[in-house]
């Protein structure tokens, strides 16, 4: 039995479908020995576009995976792919994350286990939190935090947070920027610099309870179920593509606190999934809407 290797190539890529697209894709890796090792397809009837996620053994190539870009350029447009629509990358490339934090622990407490146990195999470059509270569990892990205080009614001194943050984050430059409940709205320029690698946890089953205090909305309209939806962030506050939602039961004598602590249960774990398939390229965006691999 063939023992699969860890490294290996990852194609993510979408065009309007039209026929022998999987056949080239095929035919192109065939050629150069290419072992593929993981196939998803999808086509969406409503916009007839066409999606697939492909894992590729490395070492079953003659050429590394700069060449693999480049070559692949030439059938990404033949196919007809947009610009940004298609990538590949390389499992051998560790990931970067970048949390944002304010004072709400438990998703980065999560994040940080998960880590730590290697069960979320990233490196955690730096934790910035708009309060300093979460200093000492992430120098606790070996980790940098940055206080970035957010002044209240100062929007010149918001302002000026936000490039700091920006100034700290975009240093490391990470695939991927969290907002592990950091509870401040991102200017729409950082949205658009971070577009495809800023997720956030929200605290309901979106698209019900936008905005600020969700559970509080849910209680008052005696919602049975309460979930999370971990996201990407868009300049329209809680509207970016969903990448993962779960729900947990909830009745009549649950109060609010009640609601807050069993959703923390299920903003964790969706935080922690989203980012999982996010950092092993296993969501395709097209418009508002993902595919899921």
């Amino acid at each position: 039995m063939v023992s699969l290797p860890e490294r290996r190539y990852v194609i993510t890529f979408g065009c309007r479908d039209r026929t022998g697209i999987v056949a080239r894709i095929s035919s192109f890796l065939a050629e150069h020995g290419g072992w593929i090792v993981e196939a998803a397809y999808h086509t969406d009837p409503t916009t007839s576009w066409f999606f697939t996620r492909q894992e590729v053994r490395a070492d079953s190539l003659p050429f590394g995976v700069d060449e693999l870009r480049t070559r692949f350029t030439e059938v990404a447009r033949e196919l007809g792919a947009l610009p940004g629509s298609w990538r590949v990358t390389d499992t051998a490339e560790r990931k970067r994350v970048v949390i944002l934090v304010s004072k709400d622990k438990h998703c980065l407490y999560d994040l940080l286990g998960r880590v730590a146990a290697q069960e979320l195999d990233v490196d955690v470059s730096a934790v910035i939190g708009n309060h300093a509270g979460m200093a000492w569990i992430t120098r606790a892990h070996g980790i940098p935090f940055h206080h970035v205080p957010f002044p209240v009614n100062d929007p010149e001194g918001k302002q000026a947070a936000f490039a700091q943050l920006r100034q700290l984050v975009d240093a490391h430059e990470p695939h991927a920027v969290v907002l592990a409940r950091f509870m401040q709205i991102l200017p729409a320029e950082l949205c658009a610099d971070w577009a495809g690698r800023a997720l956030n946890i929200h605290h309901s089953f979106l698209p019900s309870f936008v905005g600020a205090r969700p559970y509080h909305q849910a209680h008052s309209r005696g919602v049975k179920l309460i979930g999370a939806t971990c996201h990407y962030v868009t300049a329209d506050l809680d509207e970016g593509p969903i990448i993962e939602q779960d729900v947990i039961r909830v009745d009549h004598a649950d109060s609010v606190g009640d609601m807050v602590r069993k959703g923390r249960d299920i903003e964790k774990v969706v935080l922690a999934r989203g980012l999982r398939w996010h950092l092993e390229d296993r969501v395709l965006v097209h418009g508002n809407q993902t595919v899921i691999f």
